[in-house]
This record gives C-alpha cells, sequence and structure tokens, in this order.
C-alpha cells in the first residue's frame, strides 16, 4: 500500500485588487489658536484683506504672539485645517453676535438710540473699534462741554486728533486763557503713546454716551421765539408781558429770537431788500406794506419801498392806495408770510441778519 502523502493543490488566493497605498499618518493635534493662525496666513498669503480691529484686544493680541510662535506648518495639516473649517462654516446656519454689544450693534438701526444707550451704560458695555472715529463726527456742540470739564493735557489730545478746522472752531469757543493753556499743552503731546491715546478716547467716548440725548433739537429760547414769530401780535405781546414777569432774563433773550415784521428795519441788510420781495407774491406785499403804515409800522414799510427800484415802488404805493383800508386778520397774515420768507432766506444762508450791539 502506498502511504506517501501527495502533495497539497495549491490554494486559489481570493482576489483583493490592487494593494491599497500605505496610510499617512494622521497629522498631530494642534490647538484651535493655531489653528486660526494658519486660517489667517493663508487668507493673508491669498491676498484676502482681513479687518480684526473688532475683535477685543486680548483676542488681538493672542492671534499676534500665536502666528509669531509658528514656523511651518506641512501640507496635510493645512488640508486638514482648511476641510475642518470648511465643514463648520458649512453647518452654522445662522449665528448671534455675541454678548449685548454685539446685540445692540445689530439692532442699531432698529430699536430707540436712547434705549440702546441706556442698556449700554446698565451692561457695563463699551463699545468696540476706534473711539476716535465716533468722536470725530459728533458737533461742535456736543464737543464743547466735555472740552471745558477736560484737563489741559486730555483736550490738547482732543484737538489733536480732530479735524484742523473742527479743532479751530472749538478753540475759538472756549476764553482765551484756556485756549492758550491747551495750544501750548499740544506741543507736548509727541510724547504721548498711542496706547494712552487710545485709553483717553475711550474714557471721553464713555463720557459722550453718558451725556443723556436731548429731546428737542433747539433751546427753549429758539422753540418759544420760533411760535411766537407767527403768533398774532397781541398773543406775542401777552406773552412777552407775562414773561418779563416770571424770568426777565428769559423773555430778554426770547425777544431777541424773535424776528417780526417790525424788526425789519434793525436787523435787514438793505441790499437783500429786493431778494426778500422777489419771493413774496406782489398782492401779499402790498397788504402787508399797507396794514404796517396803518399799524403803526411805517418805518418798516418806508424801509421797504426805500430799498427796491424806484419804478416798483411807485407801483406798489398806487396799489396800497388802491387797496385802502386791510383787515387785521389780513394784514397779520400778509406781513407772517413776507417775515416767513425772510426766515426762509435767512436758513438757507441767502440773507444774513444784522446783529445789533445789544445782541
Amino acid at each position: 500500500m502506498n502511504t506517501a502523502l501527495s502533495p497539497l493543490p495549491d490554494l486559489p488566493m481570493p482576489d483583493t485588487g490592487a494593494m491599497p497605498p500605505p496610510m499617512s499618518p494622521p497629522p498631530p493635534a494642534i490647538s484651535r489658536q493655531q489653528k486660526a493662525a494658519i486660517i489667517v496666513r493663508l487668507l493673508l498669503s491669498e491676498g484676502a484683506e482681513l479687518s480684526l480691529t473688532d475683535l477685543p484686544e486680548e483676542m488681538q493680541q493672542d492671534l499676534t504672539m500665536q502666528m509669531g510662535s509658528m514656523r511651518s506648518v506641512t501640507r496635510e495639516t493645512v488640508t486638514s485645517v482648511v476641510e475642518e473649517f470648511i465643514n463648520e462654516l458649512e453647518s452654522i446656519g445662522l449665528s448671534f453676535a455675541g454678548g449685548l454689544e454685539g446685540a445692540l450693534n445689530a439692532l442699531n438701526d432698529s430699536i430707540n438710540p436712547q434705549l440702546a444707550e441706556r442698556l449700554r451704560r446698565e451692561g457695563g458695555v463699551k463699545r468696540t473699534g476706534d473711539p476716535w472715529e465716533r468722536i470725530m463726527g459728533l458737533e461742535v456742540d456736543r464737543l464743547l462741554p466735555v472740552l471745558e470739564q477736560e484737563s489741559t493735557e486730555v483736550a490738547a489730545v482732543m484737538l489733536s486728533k480732530l479735524s484742523v478746522s473742527k479743532a479751530a472752531e472749538l478753540l475759538g469757543l472756549l476764553p482765551g486763557p484756556q485756549a492758550r493753556r491747551i495750544t501750548y499743552a499740544m506741543s507736548l503731546t509727541s510724547a504721548v503713546t498711542p496706547a494712552a491715546v487710545q485709553r483717553i478716547g475711550q474714557a471721553l467716548a464713555s463720557q459722550l454716551d453718558s451725556v443723556p440725548p436731548k429731546a428737542f433739537d433747539d433751546g427753549p429760547v429758539e422753540r418759544v421765539g420760533a411760535i411766537l414769530n407767527f403768533s398774532p401780535a397781541i398773543t406775542r405781546d401777552d406773552v412777552l408781558e407775562g414773561l418779563e414777569e416770571e424770568d426777565k432774563e428769559f423773555a430778554i433773550q426770547v425777544r431777541k429770537a424773535i424776528f417780526t415784521f417790525a424788526n425789519i428795519p434793525a436787523r435787514i441788510d438793505p441790499r437783500d431788500v429786493p431778494k426778500i420781495t422777489r419771493g413774496v407774491d406782489q398782492a401779499v406785499l402790498v397788504t402787508a406794506l399797507a396794514a404796517a403804515e396803518a399799524g403803526g409800522l411805517e418805518e418798516s414799510s418806508e424801509f421797504i419801498l426805500q430799498n427796491i427800484s424806484k419804478r416798483m415802488a411807485e407801483g406798489l404805493r398806487e396799489e396800497m392806495k388802491e387797496l385802502g383800508q386791510v383787515k387785521d386778520s389780513d394784514g397779520e397774515e400778509a406781513m407772517s408770510a413776507v417775515v416767513a420768507e425772510i426766515r426762509e432766506l435767512e436758513a438757507a444762508g441767502e440773507v444774513f441778519f444784522v446783529v445789533g450791539d445789544d445782541e
């Protein structure tokens, strides 16, 4: 009996196709700060314009220090970080600006400005960004009270940061000695560091934010004067008499703010009279002049007639005679129309009121 073992047949090997390439090791674990530095560096290398000034200063500092400590990163690490960054962006459906300041900035044009300022103060939220941009955009009348109360050194920095025209206007509104002290202090500002200027700007912006906003654009004198300008003479005189009894100084200021038909000779430049008469309907002008002559305001009527062309003045005088007696209400309305025209020209800068010695 043949007991020799026959060789085993060759077993077929499973068909697995081509052998896979060796797997590359995963990139080393890196921190989120390093990932942020990689993304920022990559964007800058591609020519992107990044504005990081809205970030907190601590975050800007950390990013700068992180970028300064890194040398080189492998291509595999960059690819992995970019893919992770893109995936995170694509997974975000909606994002909210962080904190109360972010919410206030997002709602800047949608909520009441006074409410926004109150929430900012109560929440202890400081404005982000450059405070000097906000300060430089404010009007002179808003900046002047702050400038008057600040120390000479802070005032010098403030004027140095403002535009030349605005700084000159503010300087001209200050008392002479204070203006001279601030001007001298400006010569010493070359040693002030940028960080100190930034802190001063933040302090000033915070101080300006703490000033309660005004409910009215004009002061009480201007508002009362504007109302009395268009009130009937009997009402105007009665109100002014009452004001003099209650507050004589306020009454004086209101009288200066009032401009009526009687003020025309004292407050209007004779060269501006033709400009005024051109803007008033001739029938209204005739009525106003006739009412003025009949109501004891001959000086105003003559002032107008003497400062227009002789031919036009003669024509107006003829029409005044033909018109006869004018009702008080019609005369008041016509004189108010002339005053309104003068006010409009003055607001447009086409007519300038003459300032008396007592104003």
